[in-house]
């Protein structure tokens, strides 16, 4: 049985992992016949957001690897004991948690760094030759990474000024609708837009399910 490794950031749209795109991630994974193995680095959220408001909560602290637990029913693993050879793929949901707690992109655009523990994986992943999948904002983390020295190519749908901020880490952007995916064959690099784009769960749920196939296609 092949095994996907999950990276989620938190648990939310606005602090952490976008929840509807990282059960639909471990969803496909399952009906495709392989093993989900979850994780996210064990350090403390860049903020914390009232989901029914939208608002800051000031003075509030959580914990990305406790928050990620949630959406791993508890079978979750710190990102730092986890290494490449244990894996066949690697999958990122998005959410912004993905741009504030895996990277800063959410503050720093292209002047974005990546988690140390997060980038040693997907640098091992990309040595190793095996495939990697990025959901909604996460290809910046693949942009930052892989950009300068790959060139890698993907999307984050269509907002001209994000795919800007993109390219700037040396990515090739390409435009895409929601339930579809881009994929860059030479660096084995699956990205969809889902909430970038999507209005409708099922149409997330369309392009995160065919992304899956794709990375375990490649894997």
């Amino acid at each position: 049985m092949k095994k996907i490794g999950v990276v989620l950031s938190g648990c939310g749209v606005y602090d952490g992992a976008e929840i509807h795109e990282a059960v639909l991630t471990l969803l496909a994974i399952d009906k495709a016949g392989a093993q989900a193995v979850c994780m996210a680095p064990d350090i403390r959220q860049v903020s914390v957001v009232n989901h029914r408001t939208g608002e800051d909560a000031p003075g509030e602290k959580r914990n990305v690897l406790e928050e990620s637990a949630r959406i791993a029913r508890g079978r979750i693993r710190d990102i730092k004991e986890v290494r490449s050879t244990e894996l066949d793929g690697l999958v990122f949901p998005g959410g912004f948690g993905a741009a504030k707690n895996l990277c800063d992109f959410a503050a720093r655009g292209g002047a974005c760094v990546v988690h140390p523990e997060v980038s040693r994986l997907v640098v091992e992943m990309r040595s190793a030759g095996k495939p990697l999948g990025f959901v909604c904002i996460a290809p910046a983390i693949a942009a930052r990474v892989l950009g300068e020295e790959h060139h890698v190519q993907l999307t984050i749908g269509a907002d001209a000024a994000t795919a800007k901020a993109i390219e700037s880490m040396g990515a090739r952007h390409v435009d895409c609708q929601a339930t579809q995916f881009a994929v860059d064959k030479a660096n084995k690099v699956v990205s969809t837009p889902a909430y970038m784009l999507a209005t409708r769960i099922s149409e997330v749920a369309e392009g995160v399910e065919s992304l899956v196939r794709k990375v375990l296609e490649l894997a």
